[in-house]
């Protein structure tokens, strides 16, 4: 019932007047630095050396499971999708943090993404790939947290993942748009007016196709 409501909010949100948060005209960037950071090592995430994104790059904050469970000091932001993140770039999940850039290759496919307002801890969103041209896609719909340098001595702006919704692309059926609308839950201590959606978007060979963030009026 929740996740209906939250869908409906969503679809009528442009008809209502209220603002809707989406990709379109934003400038979408050509490369995403991902930053990985375990969830035992308070100081990564307070680390002056950390890396910055160079020009038309985005950046993402994972924050992967540690050894500590619970009682690690980044816990209550660890990303449960993270360490199959690291898999799909063939990475190790790092004992303190680790950062790796991906480039779009060629032109970016036609992705789109919206969110609508936050209702009862859940936002809705959603993703569309306007030509699909009968491809295995691999689609990452990242729910983030924009948080200003200084948050909990970060001497970086970061995007701080939130939640993820991965759209079952990988069989093609020789459709030419694919289209998701999924209600993303917002986890505790998350600030509603600084959430965004990233989409990541490869290709059978494992490229990457689009990288796209919305924006807010």
């Amino acid at each position: 019932m929740l996740r209906t409501f939250v869908l409906a909010l969503l679809s009528v949100l442009p008809a209502a007047g209220h603002a809707l948060c989406t990709s379109d005209g934003v400038p979408q960037p050509t490369a995403v630095l991902e930053r990985f950071l375990n969830a035992d090592c308070l100081e990564c995430w307070r680390d002056p050396a950390t890396p910055v994104p160079g020009k038309d790059t985005l950046v993402l904050d994972w924050v992967v499971p540690g050894s500590l469970g619970e009682n690690a000091p980044l816990y209550t932001v660890v990303s449960s999708d993270a360490p199959g993140r690291l898999k799909a770039l063939h990475r190790p999940v790092p004992a303190r943090t680790a950062a790796f850039t991906s480039r779009r290759a060629g032109t970016s496919a036609g992705v789109r993404v919206a969110q609508g307002q936050s209702f009862n801890d859940y936002v809705g969103t959603s993703i569309e790939l306007a030509d699909a041209a009968g491809e295995p896609w691999q689609a990452w719909l990242v729910l983030v947290e924009r948080l200003p340098a200084g948050t909990e001595g970060s001497p970086v702006p970061r995007n701080l993942v939130r939640n993820v919704f991965r759209p079952d692309w990988g069989r093609p059926a020789g459709a030419r748009r694919l289209a998701e609308s999924r209600a993303m839950q917002i986890h505790d201590g998350a600030n509603p007016e600084r959430l965004r959606l990233v989409a990541l978007l490869h290709d059978g060979r494992g490229r990457m196709r689009a990288i796209v963030q919305s924006e807010c009026p």
